[in-house]
């Protein structure tokens, strides 16, 4: 008599769902293998380290973001796309939008964090926030219709001196170029304050060479259609504005906030160091959803961590999340996690970059080309790093060819 197979559910596609079933596809299982089930409520994976590109028409949609159906077309894994609406955790299933129940014998909850909008008059109607495809879609039209009128000076503000901030605001700078006037706002006293040395020092230059202003220690106090009250050492400005961009904090969506599981103050799930929620052995969560000790004891959750390096801990998390579900299943040992910091990485204009790793410190066209390889690498399947790796290689080429077509 055969056993039933297991049902392995992962709720959301960012880097520490998608990257958790790609990695447990690979796993050899004993028996009758379980059923992997992949929900997320867009049709795409977003590679979001790399959505500045978009901005400047360096990148295109398909090589940042790939279908899912792409992805897993030969893995087994099956993909929902569905909103998710709620969980039972007593009775074990997933209510879905527009979508049966999904029952599941392990759940892994990925589904990230998302900017706060709802503390300031006007930023949830006026403000895009800039995390995902539709967000950087938002902009594009703006910046589109903006580009094609006969304004003399296109402004644009940016509140939050972090990683999306400056990559912003230089990517933007070269976009617009002399027309643009771009303004960078900072509720601290220094920009990318838990930046290194070497990184902060190299963006403050490029924003300087590029002639963005800079607002430290200055506070957004609403938002309007066309423009911005920000509020300095006690006094009130309002400015002229076309384009507000919010980058400013990442927050826990209320459906996890809602559940009956154990949770920090900032509503992120308590786990154990194997990803598993404190006292829901059937249960893990990873990436901005979850707030976890690695074996160091080290605090592991996006309040302590470097902007970018959420990225990188999320799919350094989706390895020992897959062992350790494979390990459930198959009743052998569990792995506590244990992060490894990489680095980071600065994007501040067109084809120009930092990275700051590994023994190195990188900058301008190097940093750029070093940054480039070390995202293609991490591209979540090895088709879809050879796509965008030979597309990055020959675009050059034609480009060259083009031009002395066209000379």
């Amino acid at each position: 008599m055969t056993t039933a197979a297991k049902r392995i559910v992962i709720l959301g596609g960012g880097f520490g769902g998608l990257y958790t079933a790609l990695r447990l596809s690979q796993f050899p299982w004993e028996g009758n293998p379980p059923e992997i089930v992949l929900v997320d409520k867009n049709d795409r994976f977003l590679f979001a380290p790399l959505l500045y590109e978009l901005i400047t028409g360096e990148l295109q949609t398909w090589e940042i973001a790939p279908p899912f159906e792409e992805l897993l077309s030969q893995t087994g894994i099956r993909f929902y796309q569905a909103k998710v609406t709620g969980i039972e955790i007593e009775e074990q299933y997933v209510e879905l939008e527009n979508r049966p129940a999904l029952t599941y014998d392990y759940l892994t909850i990925a589904l990230g964090g998302q900017t706060p909008l709802s503390n300031i008059p006007g930023v949830q109607d006026y403000a895009i926030p800039f995390r995902t495809l539709p967000h950087a879609y938002h902009l594009l039209e703006k910046l589109r219709i903006l580009e094609q009128s006969e304004m003399d000076k296109i402004r644009v503000a940016i509140i939050g001196g972090g990683y999306s901030g400056v990559e912003l605001a230089c990517k933007l700078a070269d976009r617009l170029g002399e027309r643009g006037r771009i303004r960078l706002v900072e509720r601290g006293e220094q920009l990318l304050k838990t930046a290194t040395d070497f990184n902060r020092q190299a963006a403050e230059k490029a924003l300087e060479v590029r002639k963005v202003w800079v607002d430290l220690e200055t506070s957004v106090e609403s938002v309007g259609a066309d423009s911005l009250e920000l509020l300095y050492k006690g006094q009130v400005d309002l400015l002229p504005v076309e384009i507000v961009l919010w980058t400013v904090g990442t927050q826990v969506s209320d459906l996890i906030r809602d559940l009956p599981l154990p949770h920090n103050e900032r509503g992120q799930l308590m786990t154990q160091p194997t990803l598993q929620v404190v006292d829901y052995p059937h249960l893990f969560a990873l990436g901005d959803a979850a707030h976890c000790q690695d074996v160091t004891g080290q605090d592991i959750h996006f309040v302590t961590l470097r902007e970018q390096a959420t990225a990188q801990v999320a799919i350094q998390q989706a390895d020992y999340c897959a062992w350790n579900l494979w390990a459930s299943v198959c009743d052998r040992p569990l792995l506590p996690f244990r992060y490894q910091g990489l680095g980071e990485m600065l994007a501040l204009g067109v084809e120009t970059a930092t990275l700051n790793g590994l023994g190195m410190k990188l900058e301008g066209s190097v940093g750029y080309v070093a940054r480039r390889l070390a995202y293609l690498y991490r591209l979540p399947t090895l088709q879809h790093q050879f796509a965008v790796g030979v597309n990055w290689l020959t675009q050059p080429l034609l480009k060259v060819l083009s031009q002395s077509k066209s000379s």
